[in-house]
């Protein structure tokens, strides 16, 4: 592993910092809810327990690898391909998880709603052709009163031909009912059994004019009380109360023409049935190419939202638990030279003199070998530079890592207060 481990001191210190555990338990608690969704979306396929464990090992992961992205140098390539895949495949669990949560929420509604604005649009046609056909059905009955009238006044009715296909066959069917009679009912003016049939036909049309309205009435009705609240089997309950009771052959009478019928919608193409406990993951996948709308964004962007601000939480805090670059160098320093990484700052301290305009500056010939290579570490990452003056060569350090020095041993750690109070007792 390409870094050194850090002490207990540092770990305690680096976590001590506020804004650290506020990261830590941030990771932690998004990894929660993570893990849950994940664990969610696999227990649709596969049992409990292997769910669990497989939900458990992806988060893990994603959160340990993230960690490592942020304090190693090595292998960040192979790191980073590792988080991608194990996140992906968290990814599509809790989106399938999301998805199926906000579908069976969702879509009853939906399908409500489409169900409701079918069933106005069908029980508007229906009441338009109604309508019509009353209409019509008026005329009829208007022009059978004027038939009847003039059948008792002039007679001969019956003989003549109707443009209107209704009254036609009205004529028609007077006249082959009088074929019937006997010689002595003559057609003629007056109350006789022509005039009798003309009115009754007038009666039977009045009657289906006000089964058309009675129709018409109930199909109102039905639009004024259905609302997109509704469940379906209530909203086609109340539709197949009104349409079913339409005398669609009477209409078509009336109207002398083939009258499209509106079907009405089957249940089962309005009855939800993703909440029920299985939810295909291609199923969810194939709506959000083919359907990318607002809640199937969501969901995919609910999914990878969580997974990289773990990577981006655990990223930025990681380092901090094992310390920056530069305190990992000097333990390794301190490691040479065989003492307390806060030793080692310490005397490395106390040996810093002003140097080129206030710069801290050490004797290159006054150092340990530990201090030698820390220093040579530093000039290679271009954090120090060395000065030569009167022969003499001397290490410039940048004013962030004196900085981070004198930081590193703010709170003393155990190996330091020993020194201190041996220092003191002596």
């Amino acid at each position: 592993m390409p870094y050194v481990y850090p002490s207990t001191e540092t770990l305690r210190s680096g976590f001590a910092k506020p804004i650290v555990q506020a990261l830590f338990w941030a990771s932690c608690l998004l990894s929660v809810v993570s893990f849950y969704t994940t664990q969610q979306g696999m227990a649709l396929y596969l049992s409990p327990w292997f769910s669990f464990i497989a939900a458990l090992g992806i988060q893990i992961s994603l959160v340990m690898v993230a960690w490592l992205i942020g304090f190693t140098r090595r292998s960040r390539v192979l790191l980073i391909v590792v988080y991608v895949i194990t996140a992906i495949v968290s990814i599509a669990f809790s989106y399938v998880t999301l998805y199926t949560w906000f579908s069976a929420k969702e879509r009853p509604a939906v399908m409500q709603r489409n169900l409701f604005d079918q069933l106005m649009a069908s029980s508007a046609k229906s009441e338009q052709t109604i309508a019509e056909a009353v209409s019509q059905g008026k005329r009829l009955v208007t022009a059978l009163d004027e038939m009847t009238a003039t059948e008792k006044t002039h007679g001969h009715i019956s003989k003549a031909r109707d443009a209107d296909p209704y009254l036609d066959r009205v004529r028609d069917a007077v006249a082959k009912e009088a074929q019937s009679y006997d010689l002595r009912y003559r057609e003629g003016s007056g109350e006789g059994i022509r005039y009798t049939a003309f009115e009754r036909h007038t009666k039977l049309t009045r009657q289906t004019v006000d089964e058309l309205e009675a129709a018409r009435q109930n199909l109102m009705r039905l639009r004024a009380e259905l609302k997109p609240a509704m469940n379906t089997e209530d909203q086609l309950k109340r539709y197949h109360a009104a349409a079913d009771s339409i005398p669609w052959a009477s209409a078509e009478q009336v109207l002398s023409r083939k009258l499209d019928r509106p079907l009405a919608p089957s249940l089962g193409e309005y009855v939800e049935q993703s909440g029920s406990g299985q939810e295909e993951l291609m199923r969810s996948f194939e709506e959000l190419v083919a359907n990318p709308g607002s809640r199937n964004a969501f969901c995919l962007a609910l999914a990878a939202f969580i997974d990289i601000i773990i990577f981006l939480l655990a990223y930025a805090s990681g380092p901090y638990f094992y310390g920056d670059p530069e305190q990992r160098w000097w333990a390794a320093s301190a490691a040479v030279d065989g003492v307390e990484p806060q030793i080692f700052v310490r005397d490395l301290l106390r040996k810093m003199r002003p140097g080129r305009q206030g710069m801290p500056r050490l004797d290159a010939d006054g150092l340990t070998p530990g201090e030698q290579q820390f220093g040579l570490l530093l000039v290679e990452k271009r954090l120090a530079t060395v000065h030569e003056e009167d022969g003499r060569n001397y290490y410039l350090f940048d004013a962030d890592i004196h900085e981070k020095l004198l930081d590193s041993i703010a709170h003393p750690g155990i190996g330091l207060r020993s020194a201190q109070r041996s220092a003191a007792g002596a």
